[in-house]
């Protein structure tokens, strides 16, 4: 199960992300998102379980990490298309 990891210090490492959720059970990836111009943190992440996922997102939604309380749900799918970009006719 994919969980999504939002209101993260901006100094969590994976490591400390890892080491939170492997409290849980099996821990398979975890990936912290930063900004792709800057390449700073952006505060939010996914964390991949095989196992224990239900049991972490029920410990660890609204556990203070950094002076923050974690948001910890199962990740939703991203719905393709919008996002804008495209070419509008002005008038």
């Amino acid at each position: 199960m994919k969980l999504y990891v939002g209101n993260l210090p901006f100094t969590a490492t994976e490591a400390e992300v890892r080491e939170m959720f492997e409290a849980h059970g099996s821990v398979d990836t975890v990936s912290l998102i930063t900004d792709r111009e800057t390449g700073r943190p952006r505060g939010f992440g996914f964390v991949e379980m095989s196992e224990g996922a239900e049991a972490a997102m029920g410990a660890l939604n609204g556990t203070p990490m950094g002076g923050r309380d974690l948001t910890v749900n199962e990740a939703k799918k991203r719905e393709t298309g919008g996002g804008g970009g495209g070419r509008r006719d002005r008038w």
